[in-house]
């Protein structure tokens, strides 16, 4: 899942590396985490590499697909040989250049908000909710979605509940309650010592997640834990909500 970068430093690697000019990993950290190695043959990785939650996600998929956030194409590619009709979204420009060259045949530079064709499926996956950027957003984004579900449409988003990231030694948590919801970040990246801009990022827990999708009239249902605090999530229509 990737969004809009100004220098596009996260486009530029994936390019170099699908062009055989792999030298390094890209390096990212948080306003609340340690720098780390985001390695570059992750993001082209095969289905058998894949998650469970998102082969899972993969295994839903059903109809024609939105794959939102594609970046290198790999989740689009597997649907695509499966023979399914689907298009990559993404705002990175050097992602969707590689993603032509892996020979996705619909896929566009743009912004989620900015698509208005209709789904089955619309897929966000390696936390989703992080293109939503901050909770007061969540709305907003999830009212979008719903306009671009045709009648019997899901959608398949993943996140993670990172309290876990605010536990002390003793196994308490360290959240301040004054300083807005614990899950929005902001997210850094730098790659071959260049810096992008910072951006907002959003990890949802599964509750918060379920109660603003009920505000917009869609059902939350959790299809599968990770193995990491993490969880896959299907919202359709909440067709009950408007029969009360």
């Amino acid at each position: 899942m990737t969004t809009f970068m100004m220098k596009d430093i996260f486009g530029k690697a994936l390019l170099d590396y699908q062009n055989d000019k792999y030298s390094e990993d890209i390096i990212t950290w948080t306003n609340i985490s340690d720098k780390d190695v985001l390695p570059l043959p992750y993001l082209f990785r095969n289905y058998s590499e894949m998650p469970k939650l998102e082969q899972k996600a993969l295994q839903l998929s059903k109809g024609k697909i939105l794959d939102v956030g594609c970046g290198t194409g790999s989740h689009s590619l597997w649907l695509q040989e499966k023979g399914f009709d689907v298009k990559g979204i993404d705002s990175s420009k050097g992602a969707i250049d590689v993603c032509k060259q892996r020979g996705i045949k619909n896929v566009e530079d743009k912004a989620l908000l900015e698509e208005t064709d209709t789904f089955d499926t619309i897929l966000l996956l390696m936390n989703g909710t992080g293109i939503f950027q901050e909770i007061i957003q969540v709305a907003k984004y999830l009212n979008h979605l719903k306009s671009l579900l045709n009648p019997n449409g899901q959608i398949l988003i993943d996140s993670s509940d990172i309290a876990y990231m605010y536990e002390d030694e003793d196994g308490g948590t360290w959240l301040d309650l004054n300083s807005g919801y614990y899950g929005e970040l902001d997210y850094f990246l730098s790659y071959k010592g260049e810096e992008e801009a910072p951006m907002k990022w959003l990890y949802l827990d599964f509750e918060t997640l379920k109660t603003a999708c009920h505000t917009v009239g869609l059902k939350c249902e959790n299809v599968m834990d990770g193995e990491h605090f993490d969880y896959l999530a299907k919202l359709t229509f909440n067709h009950k909500q408007f029969e009360l």
